[in-house]
C-alpha cells in the first residue's frame, strides 16, 4: 500500500497522520499515513528502508536541519531557508523539501496592511527559519529575532540568509519596538497545549489595533498570546491554516501520489 509518514520526536501533538488518513478516505484511495515516532535521527534510513511502499514523509521537531545529511538532493529554497520539512521518496533517491514558508506566506498574506513593513520573530528554532524566509523574500518585510538569550552568532545559517539580523532578548522588547515591528510572528512552543496559561513576555498593554499577532500555535485555537493582543485591538490568527496550507503543499511536492 502507498505509504507516507511523519518523522519527529515525540509526536503526541502530530496534526499530519490525521489530515492525510481523512484526505485519502475522501479521495478513496489506497493510501495510509503513519507516524514514525524515532528518538534518534540515526534511525532514519531504516524507515525508508524497512517500509519499501514509502512515497513521502513529513519531517517535524527535532529533525528538520537533521534529516538534511541524508538527503541525495535539496531544493534550492529549502537550502536558503536551512530546513526540510518534506522529503521525497523516488527512484532517483530522497529530495528534500520546505513546504512550512508556502504554508505561512499564503496564510499571512490576506491579513497584511500597507503599513506593515517590519516583523518581530519570536524564537531563533528550527521554526523561525521558513517564517524569516517568507517574511524577507517572499513578502519583502525587516525582520528583527527575539531570543530568550542573546546568540554568540547569527540564528541562521541558510546558503541565502547571510545577514546580521537584529536580536532582542524578551527583556529589551519595548513599547517603541512594537509600535516599529507591528507584525509580531510567535515560533516558540510558549503557550501550547497543556501550557495555555503561558505566553511569550512582551508589554501587551502597548498594542493596538496597527499590530498583527500571528501564531504558529494551534493548540489551544486561541492561545494567551492571542488573546492579550486581541483584547488591545490587534489582529490574531493561529497557525491552523498553515498547517493545512503547507499539508497540501508536501502532497504537491509528493507528485500527487504519482
Amino acid at each position: 500500500m502507498e505509504t507516507y509518514g511523519l518523522i519527529g520526536y515525540p509526536l503526541g501533538h502530530s496534526f499530519s497522520r490525521k489530515f492525510f488518513t481523512e484526505k485519502f478516505a475522501r479521495e478513496g484511495r489506497e493510501a495510509q499515513y503513519l507516524n514514525f515516532e524515532i528518538p534518534s535521527i540515526e534511525e532514519f534510513p531504516d524507515v525508508v528502508k524497512n517500509n519499501p511502499e514509502l512515497k513521502g514523509v513529513n519531517v517535524t521537531i527535532p529533525y528538520k536541519q537533521k534529516v538534511m545529511q541524508y538527503l541525495g538532493g535539496i531544493s534550492k529554497e529549502a537550502k536558503a531557508i536551512g530546513a526540510v520539512n518534506v522529503v521525497k521518496v523516488s527512484k532517483e533517491g530522497l529530495i528534500g523539501y520546505n513546504s512550512d514558508v508556502i504554508g505561512f506566506v499564503d496564510s499571512i498574506r490576506p491579513l497584511l496592511k500597507p503599513h506593515h513593513k517590519k516583523a518581530l520573530i519570536l524564537g531563533t528554532g528550527g521554526a523561525s527559519k521558513a517564517i524569516h524566509y517568507g517574511l524577507t523574500k517572499k513578502l519583502g518585510m525587516e525582520t528583527a529575532f527575539v531570543s530568550r538569550n542573546k546568540p554568540n552568532g547569527s540564528p541562521h545559517h541558510g546558503e541565502d540568509v547571510r545577514r546580521t539580523e537584529r536580536v532582542f532578548t524578551y527583556e529589551e522588547v519595548t513599547p517603541d519596538t512594537l509600535k516599529e515591528y507591528e507584525v509580531i510572528v510567535n515560533c516558540s512552543p510558549v503557550g501550547m497545549f497543556p501550557h495555555v496559561n503561558e505566553c511569550p513576555t512582551l508589554p501587551y498593554e502597548a498594542m493596538s489595533e496597527a499590530n498583527l499577532l500571528y501564531d504558529l500555535v494551534y493548540n489551544p485555537e486561541e492561545t494567551l498570546f492571542m488573546k492579550k493582543g486581541a483584547g488591545q485591538g490587534a489582529t490574531v490568527k493561529n497557525g491552523l491554516e498553515m498547517l493545512h496550507l503547507q499539508a497540501l503543499a508536501s502532497w504537491e511536492f509528493w507528485g500527487n501520489g504519482e
